[in-house]
C-alpha cells in the first residue's frame, strides 16, 4: 500500500515536480506560495509541466498500441458484433482514440459510409472526446483513482445508452446522403515495423500536443484564476453544491465554449478545490468536450437536424444526471 501511495503522487501527481516549482517560486522569484501572486504563479507552472509530460508519455504509449488497430481493421472487427455488444465495443474504441470531438468526426463518417450501424457509431462519438485514456489518468493525478475509476464507468455507460437510442430509434434517413456514398477503400494493410509505430506515436504526440498547447494553458491560467483570485463566496453563490441550478448553468456554460479535456480538467481542478461540487465540475468538462459548439457545427454538416437534436439532447440530459447523481454522492469518492 505504501508503495502505490508513493507510485501515486511521486509519478502520477510528480509532487517533486510541485516542490521544485515551490523552490523556484520562493527562491528564484522571491514570491510566497500562501500569497495569491505566487500561489497563481505556482498552480500554473506546476500544472502546465505536469500535464505536457503526462499528456506526452501516454498519448505516445496509446498510439503505438493504436497502430495496430488501423480503421478499416476496427471497422472490420465492430462489423462482426451486433446490438448493445456493438455498441459497447464502439465506446471503448472511443477510450483509445486520443482526439477531441472535432477530430472524431472524420472517423464518424467512415464508420457510417462503412456501413456500421449509426447507433454504434454515435456510441464512439460520445465516449472518444469523453473518456479517452490520457484523460482518465490526468483525472487520477489531480483527484483520486476512485473518481477516475467512476468518471470512465459513467462516460461508458453514457456512451453506450446514447447510442442504444439512437440505434433502436431508426434514425439512419436523418445522416446528410452524401455520407453513405462516400465509401472507404478496401486497403490492405501494410506490415509495420517497430520503428515505424515508434514514430507514428512521436509524431501523434506531436500532433496533438501542437492542437492542444494553447488550450491547456488558458485552461490553466483560469483555473489558477479561479483557484487564488476568485473568492469562494462569489463561486460558490453561483455554483456552490447547494444550489440546485449549479449542474445547469456548468453545463450551459460548457457548451458555447471550445477546448478538449486537457485543458479543463485545471479549470474542473480549481472549481473544487473551492468548494464547489465535484459533478457540477464534472459536467461543466463533459459539456465542453462532447457538446462544444465547433463539434455541433462540424456534425449539423454530416446529420440532420432531429438527429442532432437528438444526439445533443441524448448527451445534455446524460450529463446532467451523471452531474447531479456526483453531487449528491460525492462524499464517497473524495
Amino acid at each position: 500500500m505504501f508503495i502505490f501511495e508513493w507510485l501515486n503522487n511521486q509519478v502520477l501527481r510528480m509532487d517533486w515536480i510541485s516542490d521544485l516549482v515551490k523552490l523556484l517560486v520562493e527562491n528564484g522569484f522571491g514570491l510566497n506560495v500562501a500569497d495569491r501572486l505566487g500561489g497563481s504563479l505556482h498552480f500554473f507552472i506546476y500544472d502546465v509541466i505536469k500535464i505536457f509530460i503526462l499528456l506526452s508519455v501516454l498519448i505516445f504509449i496509446i498510439s503505438y498500441i493504436q497502430s495496430f488497430f488501423p480503421p478499416e481493421r476496427t471497422r472490420k472487427i465492430l462489423g462482426n458484433f451486433k446490438g448493445i455488444t456493438a455498441n459497447i465495443l464502439g465506446a471503448l474504441l472511443g477510450t483509445v482514440t486520443p482526439f477531441c470531438s472535432c477530430s472524431s468526426i472524420p472517423l464518424f463518417i467512415g464508420f457510417t459510409s462503412a456501413g456500421l450501424p449509426l447507433g454504434v457509431t454515435f456510441s464512439f462519438l460520445i465516449s472518444s472526446p469523453l473518456v479517452d485514456l490520457a484523460s482518465v489518468i490526468l483525472l487520477a493525478s489531480i483527484f483520486n483513482w476512485k473518481i477516475a475509476i467512476a468518471y470512465v464507468v459513467v462516460g461508458l455507460i453514457l456512451a453506450v445508452l446514447g447510442g442504444t437510442i439512437i440505434s433502436n430509434s431508426k434514425l439512419e434517413k436523418y445522416v446528410e446522403p452524401f455520407v453513405y456514398s462516400n465509401k472507404m477503400m478496401e486497403l490492405e494493410q501494410e506490415e509495420l515495423t517497430v520503428k515505424d509505430r515508434l514514430d507514428i506515436s512521436k509524431n501523434q504526440v506531436l500532433d496533438i500536443i501542437k492542437k492542444v498547447w494553447l488550450y491547456i494553458l488558458i485552461g490553466v491560467g483560469i483555473g489558477a484564476a479561479i483557484h487564488n483570485w476568485i473568492p469562494e463566496s462569489i463561486i460558490s453563490t453561483v455554483l456552490g453544491q447547494d444550489k440546485w441550478y449549479s449542474v445547469l448553468v456548468a453545463t450551459m456554460v460548457g457548451i458555447p465554449m471550445y477546448a478538449d479535456i486537457f485543458g479543463t480538467l485545471p479549470i474542473a481542478e480549481a472549481l473544487v478545490l473551492k468548494g464547489v461540487g465535484i459533478g457540477t465540475a464534472l459536467a461543466l468538462m463533459m459539456a465542453v468536450t462532447a457538446l462544444s459548439l465547433p463539434s455541433m457545427i462540424m456534425l449539423k454538416k454530416v446529420v440532420k437536424t432531429k438527429l442532432l437534436v437528438i444526439f445533443a439532447g441524448i448527451v445534455t440530459l446524460g450529463i446532467l444526471i451523471i452531474g447531479y447523481t456526483f453531487n449528491a454522492l460525492g462524499y464517497l469518492l473524495l
